[in-house]
């Protein structure tokens, strides 16, 4: 086999873990506060920590990466995510366990910083939509067999044994990818910009706090929060067009390829995880489904991703990026409008992932093909970090949309949940035109510009 290939295989099994340990975590949140004696609102913590850590250092571990090398960042990640695994396995008290979800946010986002970029390193232009179709398999099973391994675990061998399951695919990723991955580019003479990588992680740390605990808060701390965010992202980008040798360098963005490919990335994932946050709840709430039944139902659109992702890849590196995206993201729209409707919910659901499928493989290939070759952790960081500040705006964005429309039906009706489904389409519906209005030169084998 090819070094590249194994390369890639490396890269997936670190990938399938991320996923995996975030969708798991949430089947077995009421045993942990159960069994910690805590409320449902500190047990909440622990889901969330991990995003709140990943996300807001995914920008820091992509520029180290560019620095130090991609395959230094990815094993040092992968190291951490093991041990910190078996830590949170072993916690006595949730404040532990907390603690231990925090260092396994920080040691998982390295590695999903420079996933990318080592792939995109390793494969030539002409094969790089399919490479990263194929990765993109690995977090689909992640998320597929997630719910379903963690209630099994519960069920037979205990919560803490889902924290457990990482360590022996842990020990064999990093006896794989340290002996494959290539030590690739360092460069030696720069140094990190400690301002403009402290001021992101507080920019980015504070408005996900916020938009994760609106509801929560009081109006002091959502003024005090909005303050510290506003005066990061001041720090922060006064820092970067000011300094020789920025985090992030802003010029990057005059890209319009990489601009729009990213915006698009958001779009689609706000729209996303509207379906995955609220379906759920409309299964149980509105359908009557046992909880069963609702990860059999849910498990179609993973499914989907699973088949369709590597083919869109593939088909990406001959006829370029932009149809398929904006093809994939417009099945998205088609799908939650029909949902909206009250049309067949697995078929639906089966549709939605065969849009993403569609759209995530091109769309990043076009992000990554579009990134300058000394930029490349960097720009996997950007397009890791909108990912995940996607997620986080779409479940926001669906409870809103829930919260506003309850009153109008008189409490949690099918037609509230319609109502969240149209917003959701109209987002990733905007996907499909700025998939559409990036520039036509991605065809497979063009060279990444330069800011």
């Amino acid at each position: 086999m090819e070094r590249k290939w194994l390369v890639l295989a490396a890269v997936m099994l670190g990938s399938v873990m991320g996923p995996i340990d975030a969708s798991v975590v949430n089947v077995v949140l009421p045993t942990i506060a159960e069994v910690f004696g805590t409320g449902i609102s500190t047990a909440q913590w622990v889901p969330m920590v991990y995003l709140l850590m990943i996300s807001s250092l995914l920008l820091t571990y992509g520029r180290l990466g560019d620095m130090h090398g991609y395959r230094a960042v990815y094993l040092s990640g992968l190291a951490g995510f093991t041990a910190s695994s078996a830590v949170c396995g072993l916690s006595g008290s949730i404040g532990m366990l907390i603690a231990a979800r925090a260092v396994q946010g920080v040691t998982a986002g390295m590695m999903m910083a420079v996933g990318s970029a080592i792939i995109v390193d390793a494969f030539p232009a002409s094969e790089r939509g399919r490479a990263l179709g194929i990765n993109a398999t690995s977090i689909a099973i992640g998320l597929a067999v997630g719910p379903t391994l963690g209630g099994f675990i519960a069920a037979y061998l205990g919560w803490r044994f889902i924290f457990f399951i990482n360590i022996p695919i842990g020990v064999a990723a990093l006896l794989i990818a340290s002996r494959i991955l290539p030590e690739g580019e360092t460069r030696p003479g720069q140094s990190l910009d400690i301002v403009g990588a402290g001021s992101a992680f507080v920019g980015l740390f504070s408005f996900l706090l916020l938009v994760n605990r609106w509801q929560a808060m009081g109006q002091p701390q959502r003024l005090g929060l909005v303050a510290v965010m506003a005066a990061a992202v001041l720090v922060f980008i006064r820092t970067e067009l000011t300094i020789p040798q920025p985090m992030l360098d802003l010029r990057i963005f005059s890209i319009r390829t990489f601009t729009f490919a990213n915006l698009s990335a958001m779009l689609n994932f706000m729209s996303q995880y509207v379906l995955v946050f609220l379906t759920p709840f409309y299964l149980q709430q509105v359908m009557g489904f046992t909880p069963d039944r609702i990860g059999m139902v849910m498990v179609a659109f993973p499914l989907a991703v699973l088949f369709v992702a590597p083919v869109s890849g593939a088909l990406s590196d001959r006829i370029g990026t932009r149809a398929p995206a904006a093809l994939g993201a417009g099945l998205c729209a088609l799908a939650l409008l029909l949902m909206a409707r009250g049309e067949g919910l697995l078929g639906c659901l089966a549709l939605f992932g065969v849009g993403t499928g569609l759209f995530q493989s091109p769309n990043n290939s076009a992000v990554m093909g579009s990134t300058p070759k000394k930029y490349l952790g960097i720009g996997s960081a950007v397009l890791a970090t909108v990912r995940n500040v996607g997620m986080v705006l779409g479940i926001a964005v669906g409870g809103a949309v829930l919260a506003w429309r309850m009153p109008v039906y008189g409490g949690l009706t099918e037609a509230a949940f319609h109502d969240a489904y149209i917003v959701g389409a109209v987002l990733t519906g905007i996907a499909a035109v700025t998939s559409l209005v990036r520039y036509r030169s991605e065809i497979a084998g063009s060279p990444p510009a330069s800011p």
